[in-house]
């Protein structure tokens, strides 16, 4: 039982989960940083109310509980886009390419063209085939014709 738990802690998959979600919250903070500094104050600027922030209204004025903040969803919204770049090109397309010269040195992949004519030349073979057995029998069921 300890045996297989020491198996899936040391698998590769769980320890890059563990370095990519480290690495997800460090970099959480610094686009937190950007977005509050920088994008934060380019929305605000284009609110057109000198009582309300940003991209933001009160439905009922004066009360808070009421403001729907326009900004700050899109403020999330750059901040998961931002993350998501950075985490899908700095781990998940260097990973991939990595397996992928991988499978190549290790002769897993083949080559489209090789595929294609593998199966043509299985299909012929199964056509001759049947015309052997149609001829064998004497039937016509089966002509290619």
């Amino acid at each position: 039982m300890l045996k297989g738990f020491k198996d899936f802690i040391l698998r590769g998959n769980v320890i890059e989960l563990a370095v990519a979600v480290v690495i997800g919250s460090a970099f959480t903070a610094i686009v937190t940083s950007f977005t509050d500094n920088i994008i934060n104050p380019l929305i605000a600027a284009l609110g057109t109310s000198p009582d309300v922030d940003g991209l933001a209204i009160e439905l009922r004025a004066g009360d808070a509980a009421t403001r729907i903040d326009f900004g700050a969803v899109i403020t999330a919204g750059l901040n998961f886009l931002i993350i998501a770049a950075v985490v899908y090109f700095i781990l998940v397309a260097p990973m991939n390419k990595l397996n992928e010269m991988q499978a190549k040195r290790h002769g897993v992949e083949e080559d489209e063209e090789e595929k294609v004519s593998i199966e043509a030349g299985l299909l012929s073979e199964i056509r001759d085939l049947l015309k052997e057995q149609d001829t064998a029998t004497g039937g016509g069921a089966h002509r290619a014709e």
